[in-house]
Formats: structure tokens, sequence, C-alpha cells
């Protein structure tokens, strides 16, 4: 089962996904984003180290990292 956070502001549901992308530089780096449905590259849990928190203005879960 897919990471899911409910958005406060939509009461829409988004889920967490990660992917491996090629930055400018040649080197590789692995992002973490929300998306409206389950697709390739979904995560069961939150990763170690981070967070969720929902942008105030836009309602949509975001990650950081602890403090």
């Amino acid at each position: 089962m897919a990471f899911s956070v409910v958005s406060k502001k939509s009461s829409k549901t988004y889920y967490l996904h990660s992917r491996e992308t090629v930055l400018k530089g040649g080197r590789t780096q692995k992002i973490f984003f929300f998306g409206g449905e389950v697709k390739e590259g979904a995560l069961d849990a939150l990763p170690d180290g981070y967070e969720v928190f929902e942008n105030e203005r836009t309602g949509l879960p975001m990650l950081r990292r602890k403090k």
C-alpha cells in the first residue's frame, strides 16, 4: 500500500513517489514527489529523516528534512 496524505485544504488524497533523475552536470539524484494516483515508483513508507508538511496557499503536500 502506497504512503498517502490527505490534504486539509482540498480533502484530496496524494501518494508519495520517488524516481532517479539525471541533473545537467550528469549527476543522478533521487527526487520525491506526491501524485494524485498510484503509479510506478510509489513508496510504501516515508523515507527516514523526512517529514510531510502542507503548503498553506495551495494545499499540496511536500517533503522536507526533519530538523
